[in-house]
């Protein structure tokens, strides 16, 4: 019989993973991880867009890390993160420096070029915190199947990029922790009135930083749904083959 792997904590499950590294138009190297399932082809691809580098954000946030970890087996999808510029991990440093979200338009546009190269299908946007506001400022520049938005403050995506995103046929969900310290669902069903199709999820007891074993499980089951709804809700144990 095949060992059995519950799925909890910071388990990391079968995948085929890369060192990738992404080219910006202004000359910088981003480091990164491309995550394939272990078996088969991906039947989406997530690209993995993460918190503010300046208050800690990187590739590892433990969220962007644990899609990586489980989602290529759990939920046949292809996980790609990487530092956007001037960030470290211990995958390593970024070149160029942190660009408030204007310059990062570039590392963007180098992701989903990186996308577009390997051929890997149905991409969706998935941003925590500043990387929503990233999704929500240049998604629309590419083209993606979805984005998906954690703890979005709205900070540097201005009204009309949100506004941009009515009429699209690009489904936006926005995952509202219920005790945020910056959005909470109230004022983001304001906020997002704009874009009457949007679809805001008020996450009863979640925070910013979605802390704890039921907070993640609700995050990626939320990702899952949307992604790839077949393979949800995600299961509990991983049967190794």
């Amino acid at each position: 019989m095949a060992p059995v792997i519950d799925v909890r904590s910071s388990v990391v499950l079968p995948a085929v993973r890369e060192d990738i590294e992404l080219e910006t138009e202004d000359g910088l190297t981003l480091v990164g991880e491309l995550s394939l399932p272990p078996t088969g082809a991906p039947v989406a691809t997530l690209v993995m867009l993460h918190p503010l580098p300046t208050a800690g954000g990187f590739m590892d946030s433990h969220i962007i890390r644990k899609a990586a970890g489980r989602l290529p087996a759990l939920a046949q999808l292809a996980v790609l993160r990487f530092n956007t510029r001037g960030t470290s991990s211990p995958r390593g440093t970024s070149d160029g420096a942190f660009g408030h979200g204007v310059d990062e338009r570039l590392d963007v546009d180098a992701a989903m070029r990186f996308v577009h190269e390997r051929g890997l299908p149905h991409p969706w946007l998935v941003g925590w915190s500043f990387g929503t506001e990233l999704a929500l400022k240049y998604g629309l520049d590419h083209e993606i199947e979805g984005a998906i938005l954690l703890s979005p403050p709205l900070h540097r995506a201005s009204p009309a990029e949100v506004a941009a995103w009515a009429g699209t046929g690009i489904p936006l969900v926005a995952l509202i922790p219920e005790f945020d310290d910056y959005l909470k669902a109230p004022e983001a069903r304001e906020r997002f009135a704009s874009v009457p199709e949007a679809d805001v999820v008020e996450v009863e007891g979640g925070k910013h930083l979605w802390v704890g074993a039921s907070q993640t499980k609700r995050v990626l089951n939320e990702i899952v749904q949307r992604v790839n709804p077949a393979a949800a809700p995600l299961p509990e144990t991983y049967e190794t083959i």
